[in-house]
């Protein structure tokens, strides 16, 4: 997709988005199409006047070039997209440059979608195309039907997950409908693909009526060994995924319940690491009591935490508030022992771990300063962190964010690929507090003594062991076996 920018304007250094500093990002990558006199210092220019207006020139590739004409593509990075526009201007303003087409990069990955499916076998002539389709699959269909435990072996079932969402809660985007939804699903079964070899397909619902997604995916269970369910907002989203686990036969995990939970607690055990504390000592305060929040809670209080008070848009969470629902009335009863009424910055005082699952710039440096000595800030609204991170730095220990252009990223991607893979090989009919808990403190293991520090609580996605270590201690929790070769028995139809 090309896009023309043209919003002018000049700003040097980094530009602020939303009290947040922000760096010059890929997410925001604009190749730009344009042409320059031959000779002379017009290329020195550009990368200058983009440099001035706090962009980033990542690639200059001349395309053609003349006499006295040279036509150029430029690629920089931008920190959002009204920043990408001021960037096309600063060239646009160089003097001899005539602007061409302008290209969002982030745009033309998504042209056509991010995935397709590809056969696992040539079909190079009638023999291949007998045994892969008709008549030779009707045998195989048999064995089905005869055994159809069979379908693990001898379909995709066994390696393939469904990405099931209602486009209800898509990022931080809130209710965008299916369509909408469509390019995370797509990027997410991508992820799948890429870190744990598991063929994910995205099943965006055009309803939001729980029993209606309760009957639509049980309808297409069959056909897969696992459920993600994603982005699907609260208090919805509770009750869908408690139904399909006690009706499926398969795994059924809300990536942004538990996946968000357990890679907060393995970078919360690195943070305490790091601080010397131990976790069942410190003073929590969580804000957020969504889908991420209750899970994050609920985890934190299995893996020993025993102090935590939460709070929600209408303050922290106690047994005497009105109106609470039945999530938030189980969040009263097993937090905020000390019975404490006010308001989330008071909460703060004298806390040593600070959670943020909620909303932006809600909290300030100040705020931060009331905490303990040595204290923990994980800020992890997206794209806007509840708290500034470098005014986190000021006063706290160790910060993290859900952002890519800050130390410390809290991502689910860390967490989701691997877990799916070690119940697909464990082959799995459920997911488990224990499992959970095993794959925190894989994800945590991964970042050894010798690496660990303030900046660097969780490993990068692309960590060689990220994935396979979440997996193998997921497959132990789950009482699975590590995957052998594929074998028929004495008996099978396909002999």
């Amino acid at each position: 997709m090309d896009a023309t920018y043209g919003t002018s304007g000049r700003r040097c250094g980094r530009e602020k988005i939303a009290g947040v500093t922000a760096l010059p990002s890929v997410s925001y990558s604009i190749t730009v199409r344009l042409e320059v006199p031959a000779g002379g210092s017009t290329v020195s220019k550009l990368t200058t006047a983009v440099e001035q207006a706090g962009g980033l020139v990542t690639a200059l590739d001349v395309t053609a070039s003349g006499h006295e004409r040279l036509r150029i593509d430029v690629t920089c990075a931008a920190a959002d997209t009204e920043h990408a526009g001021r960037l096309v201007e600063a060239m646009r303003a160089v003097p001899g440059v005539e602007i061409g087409r302008v290209s969002d990069r982030t745009f033309l990955m998504h042209l056509g979608g991010k995935i397709s499916m590809e056969a696992k076998h040539p079909i190079r002539n009638r023999d291949d195309l007998s045994m892969i389709y008709t008549p030779g699959v009707a045998r195989v269909c048999l064995a089905i039907a005869a055994n159809p435990d069979d379908a693990r072996r001898l379909t995709i079932k066994r390696n393939s997950v469904a990405v099931v969402t209602d486009g209800s809660a898509v990022l931080g985007l809130g209710n965008i409908g299916p369509k909408a939804a469509l390019p995370v699903m797509e990027g997410k079964a991508a992820l799948f693909k890429r870190f744990a070899g598991i063929d994910a397909w995205p099943l965006c619902l055009d309803t939001q009526d729980p029993d209606a997604i309760v009957q639509i995916v049980k309808a297409i269970a069959p056909g897969f060994a696992g459920i993600n369910l994603e982005d699907i907002s609260a208090p919805r989203c509770f009750e869908i995924e408690a139904r399909l686990r006690e009706e499926l036969d398969i795994p059924v995990f809300h990536d942004d319940q538990h996946g968000t939970a357990i890679v907060v607690l393995a970078a919360l055990f690195n943070a305490l690491r790091v601080v010397g504390k131990d976790i069942s000592e410190v003073r929590i305060v969580l804000s957020g009591a969504g889908a991420a929040g209750t899970a994050i809670l609920k985890l934190l209080i299995a893996a020993g935490v025993k102090d935590t008070i939460v709070a929600d848009v209408a303050g922290v969470i106690h047994l005497e508030r009105d109106g609470l629902s039945p999530e938030l009335r189980w969040i009263a009863e097993n937090t905020n022992i000390a019975k404490y009424s006010g308001d989330l910055k008071g909460a703060l005082n004298g806390a040593d771990v600070f959670i943020g699952v909620s909303a932006p710039n809600i909290l300030t440096g100040d705020d931060i300063a009331t905490m303990n000595e040595n204290s923990i800030v994980f800020a992890l609204a997206n794209p806007d962190p509840e708290v500034d991170p470098a005014a986190a730095h000021e006063h706290a220990a160790v910060v993290a964010t859900g952002r890519s252009d800050f130390p410390n990223q809290i991502n689910n991607v860390l967490v989701f690929p691997g877990v799916f893979r070690g119940l697909l090989d464990a082959q799995s009919s459920k997911v488990s507090i224990e499992m959970e808990l095993a794959a925190a403190k894989a994800l945590a293991g991964v970042v050894t003594d010798d690496e660990l520090n303030a900046d660097y609580i969780v490993p990068s996605v692309f960590h060689p062991e990220v994935h396979t270590m979440v997996a193998h201690a997921v497959r132990d929790a789950a009482g699975g076996k590590a995957p052998a070769a594929e074998q028929f028995p004495d008996d099978s139809p396909a002999l």
